[in-house]
């Protein structure tokens, strides 16, 4: 009996309804499902009276879903999807994602699509898009004291956010450098329209193997965006006396304190999208950020003699 999964926001009434919707009509095609719910795939975040608050990232995995999952489909927005990335991508699992939610620039399809789609992966007529993901870890007298994996971007600063840090940063074997800002962002090529974006930093297509390093708000002009091959690992070192918070993808974190490593490499594992169609980046630039859009009228072509 073929398998499938469904992940879905249990916040969202509709999207608990399509959920079940949606499993009526795989069984009724002779499939096998597993339900798994969002929240699984939130960390939450460290407090002061309990600072070390994790799982490991291979133990987000919801239970059922494994190698014989032929794919995932996920109902919720793009919170939903950061999430449900966290707990497939260990396992392989390639996702459809339907937004049920707001901007849904991680989603491929609409919920009033859903029948035609679903025709579509029963019969295997899709594509998968494999996207970077970063191991993020804080790393004390030599041991790994929190970890997560982001589809994202990695957020460091004070709590809260306003003031000056100082950081030592390095990247791959290249000399130690000194960035004073308000924190730092490290972001993959998906994070680069999220807040990377409005950080200032550049517009990465997915498939270019790099990752940014953003300084937020910076004491110099020197101290601007730099993109680097995703091969080298990054590690920060907060030069501050004070602790700071480390955010990964806005629903995960924890505190850094003095002394504290934290190392940003490339992940083993991708997250897996389902594509019914060429992937159109730049057409989703367009759709939901309005990148290209004529904002003054095209001068008519002239005649020449």
């Amino acid at each position: 009996m073929p398998k499938a999964g469904i992940i879905y926001n249990e916040l969202k009434p509709f999207a608990c309804r399509i959920a079940t919707e949606l499993k009526d009509k795989l069984h009724a095609c002779g499939w096998q499902v597993c339900l798994a719910t969002g929240v699984g795939g939130i960390l939450g975040y460290s407090r002061p009276e309990h600072p070390v608050c994790f799982t490991t990232i291979d133990e987000l995995v919801p239970t059922g879903f494994d190698q014989d999952v032929k794919f995932a489909i996920i109902l919720g927005g793009d919170g939903t999807v950061l999430s449900a990335c966290r707990q497939l991508a260990p396992c392989n699992v390639p996702m459809l994602t339907v937004n049920t939610g707001h901007m849904g620039f991680l989603t491929e399809t609409y919920v009033n699509q859903l029948d035609e789609v679903l025709d579509l992966l029963l019969q295997d007529q899709f594509s998968v898009e494999e996207r970077a993901t970063l191991t993020v870890q804080v790393i004390t007298d030599g041991k790994v004291l929190w970890e997560a994996l982001s589809l994202n971007e990695m957020l460091l600063h004070k709590e809260p956010l306003a003031g000056m840090c100082h950081f030592e940063i390095a990247v791959g074997e290249h000399a130690v450098v000194d960035i004073a800002s308000d924190g730092l962002l490290v972001s993959t090529p998906t994070g680069s329209t999220a807040y990377a974006l409005a950080a200032g930093g550049p517009v990465i297509a997915p498939g270019v193997p790099v990752m940014q390093l953003i300084p937020i708000c910076p004491h110099s002009l020197a101290s601007r965006a730099l993109v680097f091959a995703d091969t080298e690992p990054l590690e920060v070192v907060p030069a501050n006396q004070q602790q700071l918070v480390l955010e990964v993808d806005g629903n995960a974190g924890c505190y850094i304190a003095p002394g504290d490593r934290v190392r940003v490499i490339k992940s083993p594992y991708s997250a897996r999208f389902i594509r019914l169609g060429s992937p159109e980046f730049f057409k989703i630039l367009r759709e939901k950020l309005g990148w290209g859009l004529p904002h003054i009228a095209k001068p008519t072509s002239v005649e020449l003699p």
